[in-house]
């Protein structure tokens, strides 16, 4: 569902004091305004599959984003998770190929595309944006060579206790200070844990009875962070 009454979207993503694109000129903000398609996605939206071919740079505006590759036997191994603010696909746009994963909206998400000459242009004008960029996504490069190693060299136990920890990090907490602000199915925690969703029921059965955490459906909280921290360092 595409539609201009959306626009909304795309000026909050330019203008937002964390946005990379804060600091544009109201010239190359225009520029990248008038070349940009917001699209809502309700939860459960492919927002592109691996092997679609990138049309811009994807930028989340509201919502939960996860990125995924598809394994053996369609096992799906979450890669990334984006949240408000940050982009998605952004290697492939970069790299001129087509997309290596895919991304589904978790909840209701408001996506924008700023279109990819339209970015290149201002790229080209603004060397502050264009090391801003290389900055997000060499930090987001060096977080996934660290989960590459957690994942390959962890114990079941430090790796969920991880992917806890990078959803806190990711979305944060609500007002108690202690439920995290995602809810992700079993399935989705355990692919996030690269383990099966049997190990992740049990792993966090065990972390409630060491009270860890406290369970409420797909609702995760807290209860003792230093603790869960250092699960999640020993490995």
């Amino acid at each position: 569902m595409v539609s201009r009454k959306y626009d909304v979207a795309c000026d909050y993503f330019l203008n937002n004091p964390n946005s990379v694109f804060y600091h544009l000129t109201n010239e190359e903000k225009k520029e990248l305004f008038n070349n940009h398609v917001c699209t809502m996605y309700k939860k459960g939206g492919i927002i592109f599959k691996e092997g679609d071919k990138p049309t811009g740079l994807i930028c989340l505006a509201n919502g939960k984003v996860k990125i995924f590759k598809e394994g053996i036997g369609g096992r799906e191994q979450i890669v990334r998770m984006a949240s408000p603010l940050g982009f998605i696909g952004y290697r492939a746009l970069f790299a001129e190929q087509n997309y290596s994963a895919s991304a589904v909206a978790l909840e209701d998400s408001m996506v924008c595309i700023l279109e990819r000459e339209s970015l290149y242009k201002v790229m080209r004008s603004n060397v502050d944006l264009t090391m801003r960029l290389i900055k997000k996504m060499a930090t987001e490069l060096g977080i996934a060579n660290t989960r590459t190693v957690s994942l390959t060299q962890k114990h079941i136990r430090g790796r969920l206790a991880e992917s806890l920890l990078l959803l806190v990090d990711t979305y944060g907490l609500e007002e108690d200070g202690k439920t995290i602000k995602a809810y992700l199915s079993r399935e989705d925690l355990a692919n996030l844990s690269n383990m099966t969703t049997s190990n992740a029921i049990r792993t966090l059965s065990s972390f409630v009875t060491e009270n860890l955490i406290s369970l409420d459906g797909r609702k995760i909280s807290i209860l003792d962070m230093k603790r869960l921290e250092r699960v999640s360092d020993i490995g």
